[in-house]
């Protein structure tokens, strides 16, 4: 994986706002006036709390900063400003606004304080006991958590939540997989726009990428933990959904594309 510096370029344009009214009925100038109105307070560095490799840290702070640079750059677009998350690594366990983490979790978002949280440890995890080697499979980890804060920013996190409320507990890990998928789409989204923009994949890349999202998926999670799969209490996907949905926004970086809470496949 290349990764330049520079700001992304892109085609999304307005169709971010229009695929949250389809998915949930909002009006799409309040929205932009909302978010157009935020504040521009940003955390310019990232944060650590433990130490760990250093070349390993500057990666992740190099993936993370280009992600912010292509969705700063969609956001603009609509006249919306991207609010970046802050970037914190640990090393065992941690504790978020969403509570007390264990190594075991891997990495995660945390809606309520904005905040990205990398295990250090979990890539080796990903090489040696997922069997996803490679930075691009790393890059895709990120991407993919920072999907969860672009879904946070527009408003569908605390929607989906407020909907698994209301609903059974298959019903509501349904709506989990919904989520977890389109974060994988948003995630093919930004590796698209940022190749198109700073040229950053290199050949094997996307086969790492999409190598992670499967060795990632319930099937392949629940088969090593407990020897079987129990596909109504999936919340992530399964391989061949988390693959082809990443696959999907990469080739297409449409996000009207991403709308996997109307796609009647998933």
């Amino acid at each position: 994986m290349r990764v330049w510096p520079g700001l992304a370029g892109g085609g999304l344009g307005a169709i971010v706002i229009i695929v949250l009214a389809l998915v949930f009925g909002v009006d799409p100038r309040l929205l932009i006036q909302g978010m157009g109105t935020q504040s521009n307070t940003q955390t310019p560095a990232p944060q650590s709390d433990q130490t760990g490799p250093d070349p390993m840290k500057e990666f992740i702070s190099v993936v993370l900063a280009d992600t912010e640079d292509t969705w700063g750059a969609l956001f603009q677009q609509v006249g919306a400003q991207y609010q970046e998350p802050t970037l914190v690594l640990f090393s065992g366990a941690v504790q978020s606004a969403c509570g007390f983490a264990q190594a075991a979790v891997g990495p995660f978002y945390c809606p309520t304080d904005r905040k990205l949280y990398i295990d250090l440890d979990f890539y080796g995890d990903l090489r040696e006991r997922f069997g996803a080697p490679g930075d691009f499979a790393q890059a895709y980890v990120i991407a993919h958590e920072i999907g969860h804060h672009v879904q946070n920013l527009l408003g569908i996190a605390d929607k989906v939540r407020g909907a698994q409320q209301r609903v059974s507990q298959p019903e509501g890990n349904e709506l989990s997989v919904r989520m977890e998928l389109q974060a994988d789409c948003l995630a093919g989204i930004w590796a698209h726009h940022a190749d198109r923009s700073r040229q950053i994949l290199e050949e094997g890349d996307v086969e790492e990428a999409l190598n992670a999202a499967s060795q990632i998926g319930d099937d392949r999670m629940q088969m090593r933990a407990q020897g079987y799969v129990s596909p109504d209490s999936f919340t992530h996907g399964s391989a061949e959904q988390r693959a082809r949905w990443f696959r999907h926004g990469l080739e297409t970086g449409d996000l009207e594309g991403c709308n996997t809470f109307q796609a009647a496949r998933l």
